[in-house]
Formats: C-alpha cells, sequence, structure tokens
C-alpha cells in the first residue's frame, strides 16, 4: 500500500486546524451571555435587608 504524500498530509492538517478553529468560534458564538455587572446590581436589589 502506498504512503501518502507530504502535501497531502500538510493539506489534511489544514483542513482539520481550520475545521477545529471554526467549530470553536461558532461555539463561542452561539449563546449571547449577559453582563455579570447586571447580575450583580439584580441581585443586590432582592438581597435588600431591613432591620
Amino acid at each position: 500500500m502506498p504512503q501518502m504524500a507530504p502535501m497531502s498530509w500538510l493539506t489534511l492538517y489544514l483542513f482539520f486546524s481550520f475545521l477545529f478553529l471554526m467549530s470553536m468560534i461558532l461555539n463561542y458564538y452561539m449563546f449571547l451571555y449577559s453582563p455579570k455587572t447586571k447580575l450583580l446590581k439584580e441581585s443586590k436589589k432582592i438581597i435588600n435587608w431591613k432591620w
């Protein structure tokens, strides 16, 4: 069975690296995260102790 040429190994490596990077980028931007400062302000409003 003949071995693969080095150029095809390079193209395979680049192709799978590109797929990996694109999947990571899409996974990051798939969800909308709310800023933490808004959550902190809401929690301070909820926990309002009146002695």
